[in-house]
């Protein structure tokens, strides 16, 4: 697996610059499209399809076309076998500081996320 690390950081590395440059395009190709989008950060239950999140994603303004610091990290990768991983990162933009916990599975050779739950605070 540790080719596999290699190609996971790089997803997540890709996942960083699709956020900032608010690429849904890009997004479109990291996420399945089945993939879950879920959050209880304001103390309701978010959820969004693919569908419903890039939306989302294309209204905003780009942190990258403000000029926004750029604020990402990966915390952790963890494999639990051959074709699952999990990733825990850590960005900011917006005036929000996020936590993102991410499934991945590997299908038809390629990593992809199956879901982002996350939680956000005020930066």
């Amino acid at each position: 697996m540790p080719n596999d690390y290699g190609a996971v950081a790089a997803l997540l590395a890709d996942y960083f610059d699709a956020l900032y440059d608010c690429d849904v395009g890009k997004l479109a190709r990291l996420f399945h499209p089945k993939a879950q989008y879920v959050t209880v950060s304001d103390g309701t239950m978010l959820h969004r399809t693919m569908e419903e999140y890039f939306p989302v994603v294309a209204a905003r303004q780009p942190p990258a076309s403000r000029n926004e610091p750029r604020s990402d990290e990966i915390v952790a990768i963890s494999f639990a076998g051959p074709v699952t991983a999990t990733a825990r990162v850590a960005c900011a933009f917006a005036g929000r500081s996020f936590t993102d916990c991410l499934t991945l599975i590997k299908l038809d050779g390629r990593w992809q996320i199956i879901s982002k739950v996350f939680h956000f605070v005020p930066s």
